[in-house]
This record gives structure tokens, C-alpha cells and sequence, in this order.
């Protein structure tokens, strides 16, 4: 049973009590108590000497739970978050207390990384969010579900806490987050739809690509679908995803013949350099649902097209 929490001013302070039928370890006990805290984060606050019972100290995530024991879990304040926030614009589709919802644009990388310290949808996100971001393992900072390539727009979902990031992630790897992409593609593949699967790695001869490979890599499978013909040289496809590999897509599409336009990865350059004006792969990650971490709505979102997918498209019909 759990009791009310009690605040101090710089500490969270849960109070749980163990009724005499509670049983298991003790992390996974309360985090099925607090519905804000992941396991991980327990997991954390125990090895870190911040979860105690009967004024001692737990310190074994997988100690057995004591019915009828008080247990006490001292949440400190959220650290501030690295990187710094950013007044970046973003395109805000919806936002609640839990989570953000945006239309990222094509050229923003979404995590801090070598050669991209700041500018990225993560400063921008901690700046736009201030104080609604409670912390993601301790610290003031959103929490990242799944990624697009800095080059590819289109709509994310962010947590701003612990649960709803738990809650979004057990949906992502269980594959019933529904995702689609609309891309262009060079040619018109042999079959106006179909599916397309095989182990995707780094590849061994270039370390900045990924690549179908024979052995090693992890499972990967998207499932396509020509929507339309584009002028003579090109088509719009659907893209979904079983699965959600690095450069997905545009390893598929080029393994099968037809990469994406203005890829300069996977061939899509070298192939038509008639086509000087696509500096980068016309994908777009266009439809985005599911189920609300907190309040178990549905939520579904689509995000149009980009003013430069649509001109490449111009382009290409006239082609």
C-alpha cells in the first residue's frame, strides 16, 4: 500500500508500505508503487544508499520484500541538465505534462554528439520545456525515444519524466508504435509493395555507412508501398518499420535498387547527378501513433510535407 509523499525542499520523500501478500524483489516492488519512477531509476536510488527501512539502508536492488516494512525512497532534485537549453524554434504538434510531440526539420541532429556540441533538438527541447522536464534518470533533461537522421524530417514523440519515457520505450520495442515515412525514391521497383529484410551493421568498408550484412549486424525489416509515380525517373513510397535500425530505410531501399533521393550515403547523388539540388535524402517521417503513456489514449499525428520535399517533387515530375 502506498502512502502520500512527503516533500522537502530539496528531496522527494515516497513512503510504501509492504502489506503482508507484497512479495519479489524489492526494486521491481517499487516501481510497480511509484508510478513516476522506472526500475531503473529505483535501481539507481537504491545502489546510490537513497532507499531505507527501519533506519537502515538498502543497498541490494534485488533484496526480498519484507511484509509489513516501511520502506522510505528519498528522490533528490533533478540535476541540471547538460547540455545547456537552447532558444531554438520547434514546431510543436502537442505537449503535456508527460510528453512533446514535434515536427523536427531536416538539418537538426537530435542529440548532442562530436561535431554537433550544441544546436540540437535536445538544447532546444530542454530550453522550450524548462521546469516541465521533471528528469530523466535524475537529470533535467527530455527523453529520447527514437531518433530520425539529422537530415530527416518529420514527427518524434520526447518524454519530460521517467515513467512516460518507460512507458514510450516499452511501446517502441515492442513494435506497436505505428511509424511511416513517405520517401522519394530513383526508379519503380519491380513490386508496387513489399517487404524488405536483412541484418543491418556498420559496414566493414566504410565506417561512416551501414550495410546489409551476412553475418552479425541486428534484424531489420521495412515493408514499402509505391504511392505514386514521379515524372520518369522516380516514385513516392511508403515506408513503415518492424523494425528501427540505424539509416534504415535508405540501406532497404538501395539494397533493392532504389535509393532515396538526394542520399549521399547510399547512391542516390552518384546515380543522378542531373539532379544538382538535392543536397540531402528526401525522406520524411510523415505518421506517428501511440498509446499515451499515462492516460492510455490513442494518439495519432501527421506531419505535411516539407516546402523542399515538395520542390524536389516539382522537379522530378518534369523530369
Amino acid at each position: 500500500m502506498k502512502n502520500p509523499t512527503d516533500q522537502s525542499q530539496n528531496t522527494d520523500l515516497h513512503t510504501v508500505t509492504a502489506a503482508e501478500e507484497d512479495s519479489g524483489r524489492i526494486d521491481a516492488y517499487l516501481a510497480a508503487q511509484i508510478d513516476e519512477l522506472s526500475r531503473s531509476r529505483i535501481k539507481a536510488l537504491i545502489t546510490s544508499g537513497a532507499v531505507s527501512t527501519d533506519g537502515e539502508t538498502i543497498v541490494d536492488p534485488s533484496a526480498p520484500v519484507k511484509p509489513g516494512q516501511i520502506y522510505l525512497v528519498s528522490v533528490p532534485e533533478a540535476a541540471a541538465a547538460e547540455p545547456i537549453g537552447q532558444d531554438i524554434p520547434l514546431d510543436i504538434l502537442y505537449e503535456d505534462k508527460d510528453l512533446v510531440v514535434i515536427n523536427k526539420t531536416a538539418g537538426m541532429v537530435v542529440h548532442p554528439a562530436a561535431g554537433n556540441h550544441d544546436g540540437t533538438l535536445v538544447n532546444a527541447l530542454i530550453y522550450h520545456c524548462g521546469d516541465s522536464l521533471s528528469g530523466i534518470g535524475g537529470v533535467k533533461r527530455p527523453g529520447i525515444v527514437h531518433r530520425l537522421d539529422k537530415d530527416t524530417s518529420g514527427v518524434m514523440v520526447v518524454a519530460k519524466n521517467d515513467a512516460a519515457h518507460a512507458g514510450l520505450v516499452a511501446q517502441f520495442l515492442e513494435r506497436t508504435m505505428e511509424r511511416a515515412y513517405q520517401g522519394l525514391v530513383w526508379g519503380l521497383p519491380q513490386t508496387m509493395e513489399g517487404r524488405i529484410e536483412g541484418n543491418i551493421g556498420r559496414s566493414p568498408r566504410n565506417r561512416k555507412k551501414m550495410a546489409l550484412l551476412k553475418h552479425g549486424g541486428r534484424f531489420a525489416a521495412t515493408h514499402y508501398k509505391v504511392l505514386r509515380v514521379v515524372g520518369t525517373k522516380a516514385c513516392l513510397v511508403e515506408c513503415r518499420l518492424e523494425t528501427g535500425r540505424t539509416h534504415q530505410i535508405r540501406v532497404h531501399m538501395s539494397s533493392i535498387g532504389h535509393s532515396v533521393v538526394g542520399d549521399p550515403l547510399y547512391g542516390g547523388r552518384k546515380n543522378n547527378p542531373t539532379l544538382p539540388s538535392a543536397p540531402y535524402q528526401a525522406l520524411h517521417a510523415y505518421l506517428l501513433g501511440f498509446v499515451h503513456p499515462t492516460s492510455g489514449e490513442k494518439l495519432r499525428f501527421e506531419a505535411p510535407l516539407t516546402p523542399y520535399f515538395n520542390d524536389l517533387l516539382a522537379k522530378l515530375e518534369a523530369m
